[in-house]
């Protein structure tokens, strides 16, 4: 929508002449197959077989870019098929963001909007200095960490689980990256990501990709013993954040003045060394000083704990937290517990010094039920068995007309874990879009960002914009053998 129609809907609204409120509705869904090849320009195979450029699963991060243009994050690439379980069987898939449109039209059907997505571009991450990537090995230099394609001034990051050097995991030269939360700037030239390897925070430009900024948080984050494998940093650590659950999420403050960092589940010094446990950390980031903050989240929904995927913000201080379960399409199983939840952080106390489930407890925030994202899906004639199991990236998007009411709209995307099908069942990048209301906030205030457009790449006529929606369908779909998952 351009900004003088939305702000002729925001006067009507206030002039009274929008209908009122009425409860939180799904309005579109749409998908788009992973099976295809994205638009970075890569050529040749990873280490699996699986093709450098497959668009595969983009759903770990989602961030709204202004109109109906979002930045879509992958995690760090296809590893479910086995070549080398000494490295989890992650591969040199290089880093990357796309670009795409989510596009709403009008339907008569049963839901009022229609979704087409339509990848518009595909930006590869690279640092213009050197960073850290695992030798050759003498009796095969095929394995070498670096990407072929490195230059001196581009030195790209991965997802291979060796890629590191000396220190910490805060090590910001180090070439492994994991990517899970994305976010950009107001001015709408930086791409915030967020990763579960380091937990690292980077600034990228977004027209080039290159790192333009390393946030350096708080060492209790970090992890002292590194490894290729999950479990070995895991036994071989006693605190920092736990492997394969780092920072999953990412928040933006609405006028761009801090990051708000989410940590999946609980550090180890939180946790009794497992990273079960109920208090997981949110890391704000203030971007002028640099200065950190922690602050505690509790996670406990009646007698279970559940992991956190993503982080939005409302306003300066009130967020949405998505929590959910491991189970549903891409996990063979049905769906039980997709949540979105409300926290407010103003006045919270600053946790970075204190460590241990018990103490950190009487500093959580209260939090209240926003959305159930399975029972509003279940309404709308979607089972548990094909809610997508990792709902992951979560972004507003523009406020829009349903059915006369002014409403405001929330995305949520999964990741298909590079996964095109489980089980006989097609498993697509798959969208799902709610409007509410003020109204549906409890008293919130709602503050959306509002994020300057950029030029943007046309796309060329292609099967991305023809097939959309349709999942698999007809396509030549690549088969992954296995299914090691990250949660």
């Amino acid at each position: 929508m351009r900004h003088s129609a939305q702000a002729l809907l925001l006067a009507l609204a206030a002039a009274g002449s929008v209908p009122a409120h009425a409860a939180i509705e799904l309005i579109a869904t749409g998908s788009l197959s992973g099976a295809l090849s994205d638009r970075s320009g890569l050529t040749g195979t990873l280490e699996n077989g699986v093709s450098a450029n497959l668009f595969g699963g983009i759903g770990s991060g989602l961030a709204w870019a202004g109109g109906n243009t979002f930045l879509a994050l992958p995690d760090r690439g296809p590893n479910a098929t086995p070549w080398n379980s000494q490295l989890d069987d992650t591969t040199s898939y290089i880093s990357r963001f796309h670009t795409v449109t989510l596009g709403l039209t009008a339907s008569a059907g049963p839901l009022p909007y229609t979704l087409t997505p339509t990848l518009v571009d595909t930006k590869l991450l690279y640092s213009g200095t050197a960073l850290n990537y695992a030798p050759a090995n003498p009796q095969n230099a095929n394995i070498a960490g670096a990407p072929a394609i490195n230059t001196d001034g581009k030195q790209y990051f991965t997802g291979r689980s060796d890629n590191f050097g000396a220190g910490d995991s805060l090590n910001g030269n180090n070439g492994r990256l994991d990517p899970e939360g994305i976010r950009v700037s107001p001015d709408g030239k930086s791409v915030y990501v967020s990763d579960e390897y380091g937990p690292y925070v980077y600034r990228f430009d977004r027209q080039t990709g290159e790192r333009t900024a390393v946030y350096t948080l708080p060492g209790n984050l970090a992890v002292a013993e590194l490894a290729p494998t999950g479990s070995a940093e895991i036994s071989g650590n006693t605190s920092g954040r736990v492997a394969n659950k780092g920072m999953e999420g990412l928040a933006i403050a609405p006028d761009g003045s801090a990051l708000y960092g989410f940590m999946q589940s609980p550090l180890l010094q939180d946790s009794n060394g497992t990273g079960n446990g109920q208090i997981n950390r949110i890391v704000r980031v203030d971007l002028t000083t640099g200065q950190t903050q922690e602050f505690a989240y509790n996670n406990k929904v009646g007698s279970k704990l559940y992991n956190s995927s993503e982080l939005l913000a409302l306003n300066s201080h009130e967020f949405l937290v998505l929590e959910r379960d491991g189970k549903g399409l891409g996990d063979g199983s049905n769906a039980a517990f997709k949540r979105i939840y409300k926290v407010d952080l103003a006045g919270a106390t600053d946790i970075t010094a204190l460590s241990g489930e018990a103490n950190l407890l009487p500093y959580a925030p209260a939090k209240s039920l926003f959305l159930d994202l399975r029972a509003l899906l279940n309404a709308n004639g979607i089972s548990d068995a094909l809610i997508p199991s990792k709902l992951e990236g979560m972004a507003f998007g523009e406020d829009i007309l349903v059915n006369g009411v002014l409403k405001h709209t929330l995305y949520i995307g999964n990741d298909n874990d590079f996964l095109p099908s489980v089980g006989g069942l097609d498993n697509p990048n798959q969208w799902f879009v709610f409007a509410f209301t003020d109204a549906d906030l409890g008293g919130s205030v709602y503050q959306n960002q509002n994020i300057a457009p950029i030029a943007t790449p046309v796309p060329e006529p292609s099967a991305y914009s023809l097939l959309a929606g349709i999942g698999l369908v007809g396509l030549a779909v690549v088969r992954l053998r296995g299914r090691r998952r990250k949660r």
